[in-house]
């Protein structure tokens, strides 16, 4: 040694070992042999930097300390940690903890130093990975075989002191007493389940340990195989087995059953792409479930191979066993089984769907099944959170594969885009996304679109709605997912109220849209009192004429003097222009009444309001008003006529009974169609126009504009008895405005041939106040005999005039008697108060026994309802 260079290695590593010792050169040569070999060795490192292996030290360690919701609670802020990019280095610090965990009053696991050098080193010594990396979930003590109870030490082994100290789980810390126990329990164990030493002809554990480790991954083993008939794992029937290894082994390939199952579906479904994205994300999250499982397969393996080299008996401490093999697989296969359940709840579903399923399947009381289905939920829900913020932030839709609940229809054309262009798949609405919220998103993205393309409105959407954080990571979607109360109800209200406000004020402000909404009223809905009474009296000769024979630009020239003429010139020019004459269809006998109407033009994204189903009612609404108001004008001549002509006719006293009929007769009209028109004007249109306004308002969005305006259409329509089910009473008042317009033709007839009578009469007189004058006869015999007879044929007139007017009365009063009949069994309130007012002194209730029941039972019903 003393020629040797004193910097060689080898003369410090003889130093050193000296200085362990404390002997001489001389006494540590076989120390130093063994030093030389552990220097030249292939050694793994002690502690491999495995963070899986680590956390399921710290969760174990807490499960045994029974703090089983502090395990749960380490899960789930570890798999938060690996979502992180602040640390790069985790595994230390789990280490460190796990460090930080132990006893420290437990002994230490290396005594001296100076007994690391106290055996051989093993001849077998490799670098296998998991060597000397699972002291603690997998102890292994590697005592000879042959030893009794494994007490000695093998020298041909060469079991070294450091992977005894390393590998041996605790028991060097404890007494000879816990260890003794140890064994005995073991032993106990060992001859319970028929180790390999009970019979030649029975399979060993081992073998069987080695069979299931295969199953796990579901390939078939050498006496486990799969039963494709039973859909299972079973050992085979000729392999002798005593019953407890037979159950075992059947629970373990229970594993191997499940895995299957979720491998398959992950197979099937990654390949396709018309899965979608969140499909495939359900596939991804499969697969990193499957990863962690396949990790903890790799360190059994591991385990088993390292017993193989070195040579373990079964049945000692460390080794794997069935039984050992249920413990350490219990929370994999419980995971395994929601994932299996998982699987087959969501078969056939994709996208929103897939996601209510997942959501739903996260309603349990199990505290880490939860946690898993609710970390799968957030990777599953990412897609659908990106469509969403993209759908309500840019108005973007890029749904290729139809996952998402908003769905368009690119045949649409840009004119029925609201209404028709985007809507909801309600089967892909997420459980956890309220019905609410789905239609806050719709509106949202759809009014973004509106602007765009109908209101050519170029504001970008950041500018309308200021784009918040998007699900940038599955984690961002599992901390939004965990508030959808808040942050998530949140985010879509602001961007709604943003939206909807900025679109309503682009319409009343640009488009004039509630400008458009009173003139409809004022016009078509007869609203302009001195523009309508004006126009009918210049279109009174116009309309009088057959319907063949009217020109739509002589009207229109008549519609624009009214408006110079009337309050109606001081609107905008933009309202006026759009108001324009519109000739019904012609049937044969039609006067100009009969198809003349109003017509209002609407186009752009007003029209998005007045639809064309909406101005059909418009157009439906004004020819029946058009229809009431000819009524009343119609009435109004007839009232001047009686007026005009009363003292006219005083002359002629044999009239005076027919012109009190006509006086009657007229007086009851006049006083329906007053009672009409009141009903019609006030408790139809008024009312119904003042809820309209309220509700514009306080309308948020465009849909609550249009929903309004469309429930005034329909009540107006059905109050006006416009619709399918007051078709009855329509036909009677029909009829009734047919008898005014026949009574009209009546009376006029009559004055006329009273008046040409009248005046022949006083012509009669005049000639003869003349011929007085001049001194003459004042008629002769066969001017007066030509004068009576003339006198008598008029006379004999008056009767038929009388039964005409008796007729018509009649026919009147019997179609107001069945209106009557028709509205007091009406649901509608208002048509049965207006009923009171009709009869309000009973005539026609005495007349008919039905009337008179009806009535009476409306009346008896009254005060209940009050």
């Amino acid at each position: 040694m003393a020629g040797l260079d004193q910097k060689s290695p080898n003369v410090l590593l003889q130093s050193l070992c000296c200085r362990i010792t404390g002997k001489s050169e001389a006494e540590v040569a076989h120390q130093f042999q063994y030093a030389v070999r552990v220097v030249g060795s292939n050694y793994a490192p002690t502690i491999e930097r495995d963070e899986f292996l680590v956390s399921e030290k710290i969760k174990k360690e807490l499960l045994k300390q029974r703090r089983e919701g502090d395990a749960a609670l380490f899960s789930e802020l570890h798999r938060k940690l690996q979502t992180q990019g602040v640390l790069k280095h985790r595994w230390s610090v789990l280490y460190l903890l796990l460090s930080l965990c132990e006893d420290p009053r437990k002994p230490s696991r290396v005594g001296s130093y100076g007994a690391l050098f106290a055996q051989a080193l093993p001849r077998d010594a490799h670098s296998t990975p998991f060597y000397c990396t699972r002291p603690g979930s997998l102890p292994l003590s590697y005592t000879e075989r042959s030893g009794p109870g494994g007490a000695q030490i093998s020298t041909s082994m060469g079991t070294s002191g450091i992977s005894n100290q390393l590998m041996e789980p605790c028991l060097s810390g404890q007494d000879p007493g816990r260890r003794s126990q140890s064994y005995m329990t073991l032993d106990f164990l060992q001859s319970c389940s028929c180790g390999l030493a009970g019979s030649a002809s029975e399979v060993g554990e081992a073998a069987l340990v080695r069979d299931i480790l295969y199953v796990f991954q579901g390939i078939d083993g050498k006496f486990i195989k799969m039963s494709n008939a039973d859909n299972c794992y079973k050992i085979d029937s000729k392999v002798v087995l005593c019953k407890s290894l037979r159950d075992t082994s059947s629970r373990l390939a229970d594993l191997g059953w499940l895995h299957n199952k979720i491998r398959k579906y992950t197979d099937s479904r990654s390949l396709d792409r018309a899965f979608g994205l969140v499909g495939q994300s359900f596939c991804a999250s499969l697969h990193q479930e499957l990863k962690e499982y396949y990790r903890l397969l790799a360190v059994l393996h591991s385990q088993l191979q390292v017993e193989d080299d070195q040579g373990v008996n079964l049945g000692v401490e460390s080794s794997l066993t069935l039984r050992r093999l249920l413990v350490w697989t219990y929370d994999p296969k419980v995971r395994l089984k929601t994932l299996a359940a998982l699987v087959d709840f969501c078969q056939g579903r994709k996208g929103g769907e897939l996601a209510s399923a997942v959501h739903a399947y996260g309603k349990t009381g199990d505290p880490q099944m939860r946690a898993l289905v609710q970390h799968i939920l957030s990777l599953v829900s990412h897609p659908i959170l990106n469509f969403l913020y993209r759908w309500i932030y840019d108005g973007e839709l890029e749904d290729t594969y139809h996952e998402f609940f908003v769905a368009s229809d690119p045949t649409v054309k840009t004119d029925r885009l609201w209404h028709d262009k985007y809507s909801l798949r309600k089967s892909m609405i997420p459980t956890f996304i309220t019905m609410d919220q789905a239609r806050k998103v719709l509106l949202i993205g759809k009014s973004i679109n509106f602007l765009h393309q109908v209101c050519h409105d170029r504001t970008s959407p950041g500018k309308i709605t200021p784009a918040s954080k998007s699900t940038d990571s599955p984690k961002d979607a599992a901390e939004l997912l965990s508030d959808l109360e808040g942050a998530f109800q949140g985010k879509i209200d602001a961007a709604y109220f943003e939206t909807s406000k900025y679109l309503l004020n682009v319409l009343n402000q640009n488009y004039l849209l509630l400008e458009h909404l009173q003139a409809m009223r004022r016009y078509l809905l007869l609203g302009q009192g001195d523009f309508i009474r004006h126009l009918m009296d210049l279109l009174k000769p116009e309309l009088a004429r057959p319907a063949t024979t009217l020109y739509q630009h002589n009207l229109t020239g008549i519609l624009e003097t009214a408006v110079r003429a009337t309050n109606a010139q001081y609107d905008n020019a933009e309202i006026l222009k759009r108001l324009d004459v519109r000739l019904l269809e012609v049937s044969p006998g039609d006067t100009g009444w009969d198809v003349f109407s109003l017509d209002y033009h609407v186009e752009g994204p007003i029209a998005t309001v007045f639809t064309r189903e909406c101005m059909s009612h418009y157009l439906r609404v004004f020819n029946f008003l058009w229809r009431a108001k000819r009524m009343e004008y119609i009435l109004t001549d007839i009232w001047k006529g009686q007026m005009c002509n009363a003292k006219l006719l005083k002359s002629m006293p044999e009239l005076s009974g027919v012109l009190h009929q006509c006086h009657i007769l007229a007086n009851e009209m006049v006083h329906f169609i007053h009672q009409m028109q009141y009903y019609i004007t006030f408790e139809v249109l008024e009312c119904c126009w003042d809820e309209l306004w309220n509700k514009v308002e306080k309308a948020q969005d465009l849909d609550h504009i249009i929903a309004a305006h469309e429930e005034f259409l329909d009540s107006v329509i059905s109050r006006c008895l416009l619709d399918t089910n007051s078709r009855s009473l329509l036909n009677q008042l029909r009829a009734i405005f047919d008898q005014i317009i026949e009574f009209q033709s009546a009376q006029d007839s009559l004055y006329r041939s009273a008046l040409e009578e009248l005046t022949l009469r006083l012509q009669y007189e005049e000639r003869k106040k003349q011929r007085d004058s001049e001194g003459e006869w004042g008629v002769t015999a066969e001017q007066e005999a030509e004068e009576n007879r003339r006198i008598q044929e008029f006379q004999e007139t008056i009767p038929k005039m009388r039964s005409q007017l008796r007729i018509l009365t009649h026919f009147y009063q019997g179609i107001v008697q069945q209106f009557l009949v028709l509205i007091m069994t009406s649901p509608d309130e208002s048509l049965r108060f207006l009923s009171f007012r009709l009869d309000f002194n009973e005539h026609y209730r005495a007349r008919d026994p039905r009337l008179r029941a009806s009535l009476g039972a409306t009346r008896g019903r009254r005060p209940s309802n009050i």
